[in-house]
């Protein structure tokens, strides 16, 4: 997953702040503030005397000649390092990342993050924003940590329901409150993955719980934020799973916990681009998917020949992490 850091160098309590608040997963303070970001919230440190100690776990480097990137590819391989300075937008940062995946970079606006997030397709593994508005720090980081990166939905056509005996089922209920159009992408290969949607629509039986997906079974995939992959056994409180609504716009959502309950199922079995897929999901009328328009549609009202969204993808996952690898599911 993409972390971002915050720069409060020389000590600026605003920015600081601004950082604990919308969840900045580090904060750089100068030696001697430690003590002070203790009293604001629970945030790991970069500083001399801080968790991450500056010039041992963390080291700042600057491109200047390829002597530059030579020593920043060495230390890469024990220690994050913090590229700074120079003009990496361009070529240096190229040239680093087809070598080494533990780079950070330094920003002080927008669009230096989604330049380093999206280079070479895979960008680099965190940013640190070093910026004295605090406004601005909370715009950069929320915008950065909410994600940018559309998904690409398409449609699946039901070729089959059919419902199933009882079997484990797992509800994924997050520190968020989805809105109508987002759910999880699950199913029962990784190589394609359904948009179920969030228990947010009204209904006569239950009451709603917009932070919560009635996901599927535990055998199933789900998307993570970081875009691996995770079975709906392994989730717990902590994880951070990925919310996306009908558009593909997506962000991550902290897992406050995962209930595992016995309940029947039913199995969707589906068409999309020519290749079958499917999901099981528990056989209720709240379970909804998402068609294109966002508008939802419950497993009591599915029929044959409807159209919901899905996310494919070729290759395969090795322990969640995506591979260029022939993978058959079935």
């Amino acid at each position: 997953m993409k972390r971002v850091w915050v720069k409060a160098v020389p000590w600026n309590k605003e920015v600081a702040l601004a950082a604990v608040e919308c969840g900045a997963d580090a904060l750089w303070v100068p030696p001697g503030w430690v003590s002070d970001v203790r009293k604001m919230g629970i945030i790991p440190v970069v500083a001399e005397d801080g968790d991450l100690k500056l010039g041992q776990d963390v080291i700042e480097k600057e491109v200047r000649e390829k002597k530059d990137e030579e020593e920043i590819i060495a230390l890469s391989l024990s220690k994050t390092v913090v590229v700074k300075g120079g003009d990496w937008t361009i070529i240096p940062l190229d040239n680093l990342l087809t070598q080494t995946d533990h780079l950070f970079v330094e920003i002080d606006n927008l669009h230096e993050g989604r330049t380093a997030f999206g280079i070479l397709e895979k960008g680099v593994e965190g940013v640190v924003i070093n910026h004295p508005d605090p406004n601005a720090v909370r715009h950069i980081l929320l915008t950065l940590k909410e994600g940018t990166e559309k998904l690409g939905l398409s449609k699946a056509r039901v070729e089959r329901i059919e419902p199933l005996g009882l079997g484990d089922r797992v509800c994924v209920d997050t520190c968020s409150s989805m809105a109508p159009g987002e759910g999880m992408l699950v199913g029962n290969s990784s190589q394609a993955l359904f948009l179920i949607h969030a228990e947010n629509v009204e209904n006569p039986f239950v009451s709603t719980r917009p932070f919560r997906v009635n996901a599927g079974p535990v055998h199933a995939y789900i998307r993570m934020a970081g875009g691996q992959t995770k079975y709906l056994s392994e989730i717990g409180t902590g994880d951070r799973v990925l919310v996306v609504n009908f558009e593909g716009k997506n962000y991550p959502a902290v897992v406050g916990r995962a209930e595992v309950e016995r309940r029947p199922l039913v199995l969707v079995e589906a068409e999309a681009r020519g290749q079958p897929i499917s999901v099981i999901l528990q056989n209720a009328e709240t379970i909804r998917l998402v068609q294109s328009d966002g508008k939802t549609i419950s497993l009591a009202d599915l029929k044959e020949g409807n159209e919901v969204l899905v996310c494919t993808e070729k290759g395969g996952r090795h322990f969640g992490v995506r591979i260029d690898e022939s993978i058959i599911e079935r």
